[in-house]
């Protein structure tokens, strides 16, 4: 299997992230994730490992966007009911785009529903493809970065605590991580719930 991974990992990596980014409902993050922590084991470059995810992230997000642009227009126009629908939500979501477009695009990188319909819907409304081009590079390289790291060097310390202290000290860790990512999120709410009162 270790042999398999080394030879033919980043050649998925690219594959399922890239078709991620193009619009199909695929685990690009999650593969990121496992190949960052196989290099964090040794067995790919974690170099590696980010420049085939920001380069699948580039590229499959320009194949959605020009999907969006050349055929998505097409298809809202192809049946009246959906050509109704489109005609009352393509104005605003074309005024949103023109306005802000670009953050869009770059944060739609770090959330999976959007990680997956943003560039069409950036092609759909007609963003100008250079300004598309420019933040989806900027949120492709920032989250295979991020992403990638965060999970080289999280896999690289459970790796150490297991050499370590055994299995029982990897399932403290990762129960530490739990409960800092729980309280985290309870702490969130409790501040969003005060601000709205």
């Amino acid at each position: 299997m270790t042999h398999l991974i080394e030879h033919y990992g980043l050649i998925l990596l690219f594959l399922v992230v890239c078709l991620e980014s193009a619009g199909l409902w695929l685990p690009g993050e999650t593969a990121l994730i496992a190949a960052a922590v196989y290099a964090a084991d040794g067995h790919l470059s974690i170099a590696g490992v980010i420049a085939v995810a920001a380069t699948a992230a580039i590229v499959g997000d320009n194949i959605g966007y020009w999907a969006g642009r050349e055929g998505g227009r097409r298809l809202l126009n192809r049946w009246s009911w959906l050509e109704r629908f489109a005609a009352r939500v393509l104005p605003p979501a074309e005024r949103f785009f023109a306005k802000h477009g670009g953050k869009a695009v770059f944060f739609a990188r770090f959330f999976g529903g959007l990680r997956v319909t943003g560039a069409w819907m950036a092609g759909i409304t007609r963003m100008q493809w250079w300004r598309f081009l420019v933040w989806n590079a900027a949120g492709g390289i920032v989250w295979a970065v991020g992403v990638g790291l965060l999970a080289y060097y999280a896999g690289k310390a459970a790796a150490d605590t297991i050499a370590r202290y055994g299995v029982y000290g990897g399932i403290a860790v990762a129960l530490l991580v739990i409960v800092v990512i729980g309280g985290l999120h309870v702490w969130r709410r409790r501040t969003e719930a005060i601000d709205s009162a």
